[in-house]
């Protein structure tokens, strides 16, 4: 059988990862990696592929559109042109980005089978792009895995087949467990290392990250989220991995509004094993990205999400997230109780241990 496997950003290949891994153990399965954009995109730092034990794509389709619109037709195009060199029986998507939609509408167009890793996930607010993605990508899909029983409900609710919804557990865990060995020995940069306070050898420090294009946006509510923050944070480091847009806007809030970053610590952007090891040794992760948060679940790091929703309402009802929203006050007080110690308890939520990946493998063959 002749699969393709589709990743239009950075995050997609992590996820596909571990299915990449354990498809040796698959002979009947014969698995091509495609990647939308250029074979030179910036945000595929050198040594992702190897961090992760998989090759690098089979097939770069070059698109590179900042307009979503341009960006999905585009796709369509070249994943066309694709399809008709290389037979392929079944497409396997990621997540829910516009090119993903893109993949998922020529993959059916051509009557060939389309899997959704990630499916029934929502925000059920129909004003972001990416619901609209998640709508038209699962109504496509002939298999949907899904990450969690919350999941599989909304898959069901909205007219799935019971026979094509599978769920599998979150793939992300399957790098956590895979890796474990590597991540831990994974030696952090020097930059890193001496923001850390150590008590009786054991490092304490929080992780923020920040990406959202609205968080960054709204200056004002940021300044005050990150102000209250940092003040009830206290002694504690707080070591922030950050790309450019973000990294430009807190200095400029450090440097014309006064913010304190004394025990702020902005870093260039880890490699994945090195952000890996940063994470699950923190005190607390204080994010904006989901799969930030799923995988603090896995570790039972406490972990504050800057959002008022998941898509995987696990990390909140077992395990150790909790939302905040863009609220600056509920923020200092789950940072106040995050620094102290004092946490809810928690659990492995169903199905994260570590074998999605086989499972869907086991599936597909």
């Amino acid at each position: 059988m002749n699969i393709a496997i589709v990743c239009g950003a950075r995050p997609n290949f992590i996820k596909v990862a571990p299915i990449l891994r354990k498809a040796k153990n698959f002979e009947s399965l014969n698995i091509a990696l495609v990647y939308t954009g250029r074979e030179d995109d910036p945000t595929l730092e050198g040594s992702l592929f190897d961090d992760l034990g998989i090759q690098r794509p089979d097939e770069f389709l070059g698109c590179d559109k900042e307009n979503l619109n341009e960006l999905t037709g585009q796709v369509m195009a070249e994943f066309e042109i694709y399809l008709q060199s290389h037979p392929t029986d079944t497409v396997v998507v990621v997540d829910d980005l516009a090119s993903t939609m893109a993949i998922a509408i020529v993959t059916k167009k051509q009557g060939i089978r389309l899997a959704h890793i990630a499916a029934g996930t929502r925000s059920f607010d129909i004003t972001m792009p990416k619901e609209i993605n998640r709508l038209v990508i699962d109504g496509l899909s002939d298999i949907l895995f899904t990450a969690g029983i919350s999941n599989n409900s909304i898959a069901n609710k909205e007219g799935a087949e019971l026979s094509k919804v599978y769920m599998v557990g979150n793939i992300l865990m399957d790098n956590l467990r895979d890796n474990h060995d590597i991540i831990a020995a994974a030696k952090l940069p020097s930059e890193v290392e001496g923001y850390l306070n150590t008590e009786e050898g054991r490092a304490k420090y929080l992780v923020f990250t920040l990406n959202r294009k609205a968080l960054i946006a709204d200056k004002e509510n940021l300044y005050q989220m990150l102000s209250q923050m940092i003040a009830v944070a206290g002694d504690m480091p707080i070591i922030a991995p950050m790309r450019k847009s973000a990294m430009e806007t807190i200095v400029s809030l450090g440097l014309h509004r006064g913010l304190d970053l004394h025990n702020f610590h902005i870093v260039e952007p880890l490699g994945y094993l090195e952000f890996s090891n940063l994470t699950a040794n923190a005190s607390g992760i204080i994010t904006d990205s989901g799969n930030v948060a799923e995988e603090a679940s896995f570790n039972q790091v406490p972990c504050i999400t800057l959002n008022s929703y998941t898509e995987h309402e696990e990390t909140v009802k077992v395990g150790t997230n909790v939302l905040v929203g863009e609220d600056p006050a509920q923020l200092a007080a789950a940072t106040a109780d995050m620094v102290k110690g004092n946490w809810k308890k928690s659990a492995l939520p169903d199905r994260w241990d570590g074998r999605t990946a086989e499972r869907i493998l086991q599936i597909l063959a």
